[in-house]
């Protein structure tokens, strides 16, 4: 019962960020959107103490605002850090399009995030599966959850519409 709630959840919140990645290509950035979700938990029973909350949304910026390191999940995580005011995002998910780089994972990583949720995996980038392992590094001092693959053909179907139409 747990699971197909948490599946529900997930796939609620990658539609969230799939709406931020047709905000970007909109925009003629390349289509990647992210959502970061709050849920505080009780850490000796491991039960949530709130209902999860959106408290950050973005897209890619990185050709508005001329900015290497504008990516969705990368201003997400800004915006949930001023939201929550911490630096620490230790009770946060945040939801991405396509699978983080090695500069958002590590960023990831630096914030505590408790879990990533992306869609598509990225051959030439992915830092949490694919080509590295950022989230599971055990030389690093903290270790997040990645699932991987929630609503990953919708995901890639944006982007390969977008490149598409590049060409």
């Amino acid at each position: 019962m747990v699971h197909a709630q948490q599946h529900e959840h997930d796939e609620s919140f990658m539609r969230m960020a799939l709406a931020e990645a047709q905000v970007a290509a909109a925009a003629g950035e390349v289509p990647i959107g992210a959502v970061v979700v709050h849920e505080p938990i009780d850490r000796g029973t491991r039960r949530s103490l709130a209902e999860p909350r959106v408290v950050a949304r973005a897209h890619n910026l990185r050709e508005t605002l001329r900015n290497p390191a504008a990516h969705a999940e990368h201003l997400a995580m800004e915006a949930a850090a001023r939201e929550l005011d911490a630096w620490r995002l230790t009770d946060c998910t945040v939801y991405v399009t396509l699978e983080p780089c090695i500069m958002c994972a590590g960023l990831m990583h630096q914030a505590r995030i408790s879990r990533c949720v992306y869609g598509a995996p990225d051959q030439k980038a992915g830092a949490l599966g694919t080509l590295y392992q950022v989230h599971a590094d055990e030389r690093l001092n903290h270790r997040f959850e990645v699932t991987s693959g929630v609503l990953a053909d919708e995901s890639t179907a944006l982007l390969q519409a977008f490149f598409r139409s590049r060409r």
